[in-house]
């Protein structure tokens, strides 16, 4: 809908005559549809304008006339040439005062040609095609001239049109139809058209600007223009709508500087008036006095003149304009307004106008909050919020909430307004609101948490009244307490919120405000050592604690910076720049450090939790120089590790010794030659230390130590074990120890729990280890049946160990199981075939057989209510708590599950995931995960995650074994059934009902997704399959009585909506193969799951005869009542079993491990009303076309 830059046709005429001003073609567009003599109309229209555009080439050539200038300037730049004001505007800005002076001497000779030029030209900018028609209006008597503005439609030429007063000329806007679902200028993308705006916004700017001391107070031009844009920006066309209101939005902005320079005036003629006026009689000349007031008195005239002009656009666009269906206008008015606020402050900025912004920061697009709050952070910074102080008290709740946006641009910049608003007005939040805000610091979106970090800087630690010295101090001194103070300032924000205790996000989000604080480690340590100052100034422990978690987190910042876990969607490119920073952070960081942590560590040597973190600290030092000084301070760093690791058994403890000894021992770093050595010491150390406990304990095959022997066989374990995960420890024979140990415990027993559990880990880390170094060089056939003799002898003492009396025995040897079989899979598969012969190990029957047993026991022993988890969101425009603090945890009722509840859905989540990830990585068959498919709806609340993950998985990886798997589900759960109502045994809790089989069969249907060609052939072999199961047997002549298990085609039915439809009507031919046409019409109440399924093949409704299939958890199945719907209908269970609703989103499960704070949502109770509405909803949503609830994403 744009117009091609052509000529722009000018035919003036005087009195009630018509002009006609038409963009490109526009006549051509339309020519084909008018008759004979409109055609001839046209001809003669396009003659006139062809003489007019040479007429005005030649004359724009000879002269400065209208366009002279500017189009000097264009040929200047080697442009083409430009006729029309939208061409000159649309080529750039350059030439634009030129084109503004062009236009106003045009003005000056002929107004009314002029003016129709610029009513073209914002026609055009609108991307009109159409044509403008203008007449005189002169008579004032006409009664009927306002009745006959309309827009509407011509039936006869097929074109809109508007026709509105733009005094003193009646204008008619024509245009194709095609205009209110195109495009025009100001929504255009490219960077063309985004200079065309700004170019558009300058040119309405610099016209008045360049008007202002002439003809824009002659009472015709401004007029008119207001007028013109009036009315089209109240057009039902978007596009004029849009276009205008933006010009009139900036005409009133330029009309503000105007009043402005005005009022600039009319106080400098006041100045002079009042020196002359001070001036003796005799030298005070009255002329002159009478001239100045006349002068101000003319002034004051315009200002009131311009005022009300302002005031014309304001109630004529603004008001009807801020709240437009469109949000872009929305956000044009409200940036527009507080522009004006703070321009002309005198006559916006009060209540009257402040309303406006205050209502629209609830607005429901985020644009507009969007300048809301910008233009409020650019108000309360110029020092107005004395005007603003209702608005402030009226808004605050609404400011302060803001905080929470869903749109975090929104939230960044309304913690921004805050921030400035207690600059200005120190009790504008109170402590509660501050307290509040300062959470953020916590919240997953790191823009957001810095800027809540900067505001807290701000306003705890730049406070003044901690920075004052005490008197007669050293600088040093002084620098310390200031540094202590603050600390305590931190400290007591994290002790008093109650929200978080990992102070690395903390620092994270301080880390851009306050960062020379958490860099000053040299102020931090000094906290931490003895100090010749006054004893009141000492930490407490609890400070002392904060203040290393402290250190630690801003080490691991400099060292490693941000995105930390949680707050960034993938991995930071480093810059050269921030990578030159990290490594001089980390150099400055290795000189302080080894030089105070010895002492550090001796001083908390006996404190485990607090050396638990100092020892995490050599993984960030910068090794790669090692001087002499440097040296000594690495021994006694490294004898200090030594003595840690070695008085101290904690697993936090002596993980963080083994990664930082793992770091300290690298190849080829200088300190490797230091540290290596040490290392290499303590684990000869105790490695003859077990085997000479062990010796002295396992005598005649049975574990015989004291008490003493064996807390040190489990101490110095759990020490090799720690340094095992970090280092290979193999060339000192561990694993044979670790052999012996297990090898009594199964053989005679008496081994206590906790050296069964560290032995199984030991020995699983040294296989590991094994098959990590197998194939990184040439290995010969014996190294490699070695190898697998190693594997299965470990594996076998594992499958012994599944079933030991303690249960954590039985867990630990199941995961060491799990990792070994799936590291070996991975082993096989990147092996390189000039390594030589890989391991091959594949599980028997029955160590897969106990694998299975063991998930079945210990995973899916709780019965679990079959409702499923739906997410509690807030009401209104905002993010909820739970959305913006990631790290909580999910809050569960008291009654509902305390601490050791979610501890052991935790580890049940362990266990299952172990097992997935068999099956996943091909270890275990692909139909070894039914039994846990059987579990998807039962536990869908705790693993729910999980399983569809599996199930994707395994999909991925071979679809038709996927979906026998899910036949093979199904079936078994079908028959279990069967064989209970035989039995007469329908209330088995082991057993499920027939409700919930086919709410799974529905379940997994859902998961085939929207692509029906992608698993077209996995569906059609399901019901192929399950068509051959339920007629298996069956005699199509002989037979009178319908299978026994027909009422399984109820559950088959289920998948009947992902299937295509040529192949419903093959599956169809199919089943008639089986059950033949007699029977496919059989109407007797024990052939109603055929019809029921053959329904669903069909896909329409017979009247009376479609039926709909109710299950029943007994033999007989009842016929239902008619339903005009898909037969996958929602379950209800006359006899009492639980409903299945059908939630409105399923976890994610990109991982198959996750947390269960990550996976658990609060559970509330469904009152009778919810239930009612839940059903009605899902029965609505499955009436028309099923829909994938499990695999869609609806962005809220």
């Amino acid at each position: 809908m744009i117009a091609e830059p052509t000529l722009l046709s000018r035919s003036v005429q005087k009195e009630n005559s018509v002009v006609d001003v038409s963009s490109c073609a526009s006549v051509h567009h339309v020519s084909s549809e008018r008759n004979e003599n409109r055609q001839k109309t046209v001809r003669g229209k396009r003659k006139a304008r062809e003489c007019s555009e040479n007429a005005k080439r030649k004359h724009s050539k000879s002269s400065n006339g209208s366009l002279g200038r500017a189009e000097n300037e264009q040929l200047k730049n080697g442009d083409v040439e430009a006729v029309t004001l939208f061409e000159v505007v649309s080529m750039g800005r350059n030439a634009m005062q030129a084109v503004v002076d062009d236009w106003i001497d045009a003005y000056t000779g002929d107004r009314d040609s002029a003016l129709l030029d610029l009513i073209s030209f914002f026609i055009q900018c609108s991307g009109c095609k159409g044509m403008v028609t203008a007449e005189m209006f002169q008579s004032k008597k006409g009664t009927d001239v306002m009745s006959k503005m309309v827009e509407d439609l011509d039936e006869d030429t097929g074109l809109q049109y508007k026709k509105f007063l733009a005094f003193p000329w009646i204008l008619t806007v024509t245009w194709p139809l095609d205009m209110d679902s195109g495009e025009y200028p100001l929504i255009m993308s490219g960077l063309y058209w985004k200079r065309f705006r700004s170019h558009f916004c300058e040119f309405v700017s610099v016209l008045v600007a360049q008007c202002q001391n002439c003809v824009i107070f002659d009472g015709y031009l401004l007029n008119t223009l207001i007028s013109l844009l009036t009315e089209l920006s109240d057009s039902r066309v978007r596009a004029f709508r849009h276009t205008c209101t933006l010009a009139a939005v900036k005409l009133l902005s330029a009309l503000v500087n105007v009043a402005l320079n005005l009022s600039v005036s009319v106080d400098n003629s006041q100045r002079l008036y009042e020196v002359e006026l001070a001036k003796m009689a005799s030298k005070r000349a009255s002329p002159r006095l009478d001239r100045i007031q006349r002068k101000i008195s003319e002034i004051q005239d315009r200002k009131c003149e311009i005022e009300n002009m302002m005031d014309a656009v304001f109630k004529g666009v603004f008001l009807k304009r801020y709240r437009d269906v469109i949000p872009e206008i929305r956000a044009i008015c409200m940036e527009e307004l507080t522009v004006w606020m703070k321009l002309y402050s005198s006559v916006f900025l009060n209540d009257s106008y402040l309303k406006y912004v205050g209502w629209m920061m609830h607005d429901k697009q985020p644009d507009v909050r969007l300048k809301c709050v910008l233009g409020l952070q650019a108000l309360y910074q110029d020092q107005s919020s004395s005007k603003m102080d209702l608005f402030t008290i009226r808004f605050k709740e609404r400011m302060i909430s803001m905080t929470l946006d869903k749109d975090h641009e929104v939230a960044i910049q309304a913690m921004r307004l805050l921030m400035v608003i207690s600059q200005s007005c120190e009790d504008f939040l109170s402590p509660d609101d501050h307290k509040n805000v300062f959470q953020f610091v916590y919240c997953s979106h790191r823009p957001l948490a810095t800027t809540a970090g900067e505001f807290l800087y701000n306003r705890l630690l730049s406070n003044h009244e901690l920075s004052k010295p005490r008197d007669g101090a050293s600088d040093q001194e002084r620098h310390r307490e200031l540094v202590l103070a603050r600390v305590r300032a931190l400290i007591h924000f994290q002790t008093e919120n109650e929200l978080h205790q990992h102070v690395l996000y903390l620092v994270d989000s301080l880390w851009d405000s306050a960062g020379a604080l958490l860099k000053d480690w040299t102020g931090l340590t000094s906290l931490l050592l003895p100090h010749t100052s006054c004893q009141e100034q000492a930490l407490s422990i609890a400070e002392e604690a904060f203040v290393i978690e402290l250190i630690l987190a801003s080490v691991r910042q400099a060292a490693e910076g941000p995105p930390l876990s949680g707050r960034g969607a993938g991995k930071k490119v480093v810059n050269s720049k921030e990578k030159k920073l990290q490594i001089d952070d980390c150099t400055k960081l290795t000189e302080q450090f080894i030089k105070v942590l010895p002492e550090l560590l001796s001083k908390y040597s006996e404190d485990a939790e607090k050396l638990t973190s100092l020892l995490k600290i050599p993984q960030y030092f910068q090794t790669d120089t090692c001087d002499h000084e440097n040296s000594l301070c690495a021994q006694a760093l490294l004898a200090e590790l030594e003595a840690a690791v070695d008085r101290h058994t904690h697993a936090g403890l002596l993980e963080a010794a083994a990664r930082s000894y793992q770091s300290l021992c690298a190849q080829d770093l200088p300190w490797h030659s230091l540290a290596r050595p040490s290392f290499d010491r303590f684990i000869k150390h105790w490695t003859d230390t077990l085997e000479t406990r062990l010796g002295e304990s396992l005598s005649d095959g049975c574990f015989t130590a004291n008490e003493d022997s064996t807390l040190e066989i489990l101490s110095t374990l759990k020490k090799l074990n720690a340094f095992n995960i970090a280092q290979d420890l193999s060339k000192w024979s561990l694993y044979e120890l670790g052999t012996r140990l297990l090898d009594v415990e199964i053989k005679h027993g008496g081994l206590p729990m906790e050296v069964t559990v560290e032995a199984l880990r030991f020995m699983c880390n040294c296989v590991l280890w094994k098959l990590n170094t197998f194939g990184e060089g040439v290995t010969s056939r014996e190294s490699a049946l070695q190898q697998r003799s190693q594997l299965r002898a470990f594996c076998e003492k594992c499958y012994r160990c599944l079933s030991h009396a303690e249960q954590l025995v039985r867990e630990q040897a199941f995961i060491c199981l799990s990792d070994v079989l799936i590291a070996h899979n991975y082993q096989l598969q990147m092996w390189d075939s000039s390594a030589g012969t890989p391991v091959l190990y594949t599980p028997d029957p029955k160590l897969q057989k106990a694998l299975l047993s063991f998930v079945v026991e210990h995973v899916f022993t709780s019965p679990e209510q079959d409702t499923h988890s739906s997410k509690v969101m807030a009401s209104g425009p905002g993010r909820t708590a739970t959305d913006t603090f990631c790290f909580q945890s999910r809050k569960f009722s008291e009654s509902e599950c305390g601490d050791g509840r979610l501890e052991d859905l935790h580890r049940r989540r362990n266990l299952l995931a172990a097992y997935c990830k068999l099956i996943v990585h091909s270890v275990l068959e692909m139909s070894m995960a039914a039994e846990v498919f059987k579990q998807y709806v039962k536990y869908y609340n705790d693993f729910g995650d999980i399983i569809k993950e599996t199930l994707n998985r395994t999909r991925q990886m071979d679809k038709m074994e996927s979906a026998r798997t899910l036949v093979q589900c199904l079936q078994q759960l079908y028959l279990r059934l069967k064989q209970e109502q035989d039995r007469g045994n329908t209330c088995s809790s082991r057993v499920q009902t027939y409700s919930s089989i086919k709410e799974l069969a529905r379940r997994f249907s859902l998961t085939f997704g929207w692509d029906q060609i992608k698993s077209r052939e996995s569906l059609a072999m399901i019901h192929r399959d399950s068509i051959e199961f339920i007629f298996k047997g069956f005699v199509q002549q002989s037979e009178k009585h319908s299978p026994p298990y027909i009422s399984y085609l109820t559950i088959l039915s289920e998948f009947s909506s992902k299937l295509l439809k040529p192949d419903k009507k093959t599956i169809y031919s199919y089943l008639q193969k089986f059950a033949g046409e007699l029977v496919i019409n059989n109407r007797e109440e024990s052939w109603m799951p055929l019809i029921y399924y053959r329904t669903s093949l069909m896909g329409t409704a017979e009247g009376e005869d479609a039926i709909s299939f109710i299950s029943s958890d007994t033999n007989k199945q009842p016929s239902l009542s008619n339903r005009s719907r898909s037969p996958s209908v929602k379950q209800v269970n006359s006899e009492g079993d639980q409903r299945f609703l059908s939630p409105s989103s399923e976890p994610k499960g990109n991982e198959l491990l996750k947390s269960s704070e990550d996976s658990k949502v609060q559970q509330a109770p469904l009152s009778r009303e919810q239930l009612t509405s839940s059903l009605v909803s899902d029965k609505v949503l499955r009436s028309s076309d099923e829909v994938d609830v499990d695999t869609v994403d609806i962005d809220g």
